[in-house]
């Protein structure tokens, strides 16, 4: 087997064993991204070099008996808008051509510190804002299952990264659905965990109050691994491989079964994916959430004003190197009143407690990440106005952990389910996906590169 398709944990015994160097490993990725990228456009600075010797000093490491964990030699990619030294951050912006980081984001540094090794910076939408748009510092990235259709945004590129095999795990970002929307799309797992777990310095905001920093993989225990490496103590991974007998389930079936914009196909593969669930001895119980509209409207107004604090000086300065939808989407925070961002904070704070009394009468909560595959790029180049409908602002909104895995495709395209939990209780969460991820094939599924 190709090493850049070994699952982590086999690669990791490989390279414990001496069977694998973390050299064969980078250099692997390295080739595959050359094969593959200039199809998919996810990679938007590599630095070979420098993981080259990350990876013959973690061979080194390994083999003094210096073990830093699971991630010990393994390559990540990170998302355009989270600082690696010495390297661009653009954010996806001509605004920021010019820019280098200084230093490590804290969550690249928390994974450094894990042994594992960054390759790489992938695409995101421009300031994590909206998109894909066609006047941004690079083009969008594609998704690896069909070229017409999107990655889901903003983080577009590490999506595609690991739906393509070109990492096993990259970092995103999470604001409104920005690591699990495109995990649905592109057929891979994306977890935004609780907020405040993982530190956010570092990272160029969108809306702190909203902001999540989130690992996506190419399997659950892979996305778990690496939450564990940034957040230490998490013990996100250690659910995997549980069984989930007479854990509780609620399924939010009504909120997106019963909205004119779920497709038929997206219906049938949640109820399929719940079944599995029961067989696997879930306890699923239909439950009543939180009118989604007004969350949705809450989360989007507290979003466009903490956006528009964070701009406005950059706005002032150089408003031209901005894309015509970044500044559409800043526009909207313009029009909102002191009054507005109150009334939706208060929306924020009764959805918290309404969400947390569903919780301590279920383990987790199951619904849908997004109603539909993944648009078609056409539309967004004829209509810069077309709306992704999904079901994530809401957890960003309360602060709750979240995570989509993939249950399925309709046509060639994939679908997500996403399973939330109790704030701090990633491990719940991973221990329900992995269970899930173990009795179906879905996760198995990749993209073809003949």
């Amino acid at each position: 087997m190709n090493p850049a398709d070994l699952p982590i944990p086999e690669a990791a015994a490989l390279l414990r064993q001496g069977e694998l160097r973390a050299r064969e490993l980078v250099e692997a990725q390295l080739d595959r991204i050359a094969e593959r990228d200039p199809r998919i456009g996810a990679f938007v600075d590599l630095d070979a070099e420098a993981a080259l010797r990350a990876a013959d000093r973690a061979d080194r490491e390994l083999g003094d008996g210096h073990d830093l964990g699971p991630l010990h030699g393994i390559p990540f990619a990170v998302k355009d808008l989270i600082d690696v030294a010495g390297r661009p951050n653009r954010c996806g912006s001509r605004v920021f051509e010019d820019r280098t980081a200084i230093s490590d984001a804290a969550v690249v540094a928390k994974l450094r510190n894990a042994g594992a090794i960054p390759i790489g910076c992938t695409a995101t939408y421009e300031f994590a804002l909206t998109g894909p748009s066609f006047d941004a510092a690079y083009p969008p990235a594609m998704n690896p299952w069909s070229s017409d259709h999107i990655t889901g945004g903003s983080s577009s590129g590490s999506a595609a990264a690991v739906a393509g095999g070109l990492v096993r795990i990259a970092l995103g970002t999470d604001t409104g659905g920005s690591v699990r929307s495109p995990a649905a799309y592109c057929g891979v797992v994306g977890l935004k965990p609780s907020f405040g777990l993982i530190p956010a310095d570092g990272i160029y905001p969108l809306s702190k109050g909203l902001d999540h920093p989130g690992p996506m993989g190419a399997s659950v225990v892979e996305t778990a691994l690496m939450l564990d490496a940034m957040a230490p103590g998490c013990g996100a991974a250690s659910g995997c491989g549980q069984a989930i007998e007479g854990m509780r389930v609620g399924y939010a079936r009504d909120w997106f079964a019963s909205d004119p914009d779920a497709w038929p196909g997206l219906v049938a593969a949640m109820d399929d994916a719940v079944s599995a669930l029961s067989m696997l001895g879930a306890r699923i119980e239909l439950i009543a959430m939180p009118d989604y509209a007004l969350a949705e409207a809450a989360g989007a107004v507290i979003l466009h004003s903490e956006a528009l604090e964070q701009h406005r000086d950059t706005l002032r300065d150089s408003f031209e190197r901005y894309g015509r939808q970044p500044r559409q989407s800043l526009a909207a925070g313009a029009g909102l009143r002191e009054n507005d961002v109150a009334r939706a904070s208060a929306v924020q704070r009764r959805m918290t407690g309404e969400i947390d009394e569903i919780l301590s009468r279920h383990d987790v909560i199951v619904t849908a990440t997004t109603l539909a595959p993944a648009p078609p790029v056409a539309a967004f180049r004829q209509d810069e106005t077309v709306w992704t409908v999904m079901r994530t602002l809401p957890f960003n909104l309360t602060g709750h952990p979240a995570m989509s895995v993939p249950i399925g495709f309709s046509g060639a395209l994939p679908l997500g389910m996403q399973i939330i939990a109790a704030k701090r209780a990633e491990a719940a969460i991973c221990r329900v996906g992995a269970a899930f991820e173990a009795a179906t094939d879905h996760s198995a599924q990749r993209p073809c590169f003949a």
